[in-house]
């Protein structure tokens, strides 16, 4: 069990959404040395700017930088560039730019790495997980988000991306007709009996380890628990069970 645990910490990543720089580094503090992986996205970034973001990899987290970037691919490719430069060890970009963009994203956060260090793993997000198929065909689109997830996850492949970002009801059949080493991150994880929220296709921690997931990103259910770590135990031990 043990090496199970292990091997759970690496593929947990937790959501550090705030505002706050105070709670940031709190709920860093409270998870220091159980789990490997912080996610900072929009709501952090904006907020706290690359000064959080270079705190967090001083201390030696590894740091999902989760700006979806979605522009025109020269524009994309010096956002990567800047991304990299940071340290971070993940960051991401909206598949539906297109196979360029994504080119171009890889190529600037190879660019941007810091000489002696590895450049970060680039993932593309497919459908984000507040959507569901009513709210993909309101969009436009046509054929289901499960349909749609399998094409993009085959762009990003041919492109030379690490993965991508799915939602959980994505996993088993991604898994099957992408193997390793090819990533799956699946946010929308909510424990047995915590709140949904805004996430339409969610899953529990251990099926999303047993569908296939390689990386699991916890938010709310770990960050706004009273006693955080002990909140991300249970998601530990609730994934080490399904290894």
């Amino acid at each position: 069990m043990a090496m199970n645990q292990q091997k759970a910490a690496e593929k947990l990543v937790v959501a550090l959404d705030t505002a706050d720089r105070q709670q940031g580094e709190w709920l860093v503090e409270q998870l220091y040395g159980l789990v490997a992986w912080f996610k900072v996205g929009l709501e952090a970034f904006t907020a706290l700017g690359p000064d959080f973001v270079g705190w967090l990899v001083e201390r030696g987290a590894k740091v999902f930088l989760d700006l979806k970037l979605h522009d025109i691919p020269n524009t994309v490719e010096k956002a990567a560039r800047s991304c990299a430069q940071l340290g971070v060890s993940m960051l991401n970009v909206h598949a539906a730019g297109g196979a360029e963009m994504m080119r171009a994203a890889l190529a600037g956060a190879q660019g941007g790495t810091p000489a002696g260090h590895t450049p970060p793993l680039v993932l593309a997000v497919t459908v984000l997980t507040s959507l569901d198929d009513l709210a993909w065909h309101q969009l436009g689109w046509r054929g289901s988000v499960a349909e749609a997830v399998i094409r993009w996850a085959e762009l990003a492949r041919s492109t030379g991306l690490a993965g991508v970002v799915c939602s959980p009801q994505e996993l088993s059949r991604l898994r099957g007709a992408f193997p390793r080493p090819f990533l799956l991150l699946t946010p929308g994880i909510r424990p047995a009996g915590s709140q949904v929220g805004d996430q339409r296709r969610w899953a529990t921690p251990q099926q999303a380890v047993q569908d296939g997931a390689d990386l699991l990103v916890v938010g709310r259910p770990i960050t706004q628990a009273p006693d955080p770590r002990a909140a991300a135990q249970q998601v530990l031990d609730a994934m080490a069970g399904a290894l």
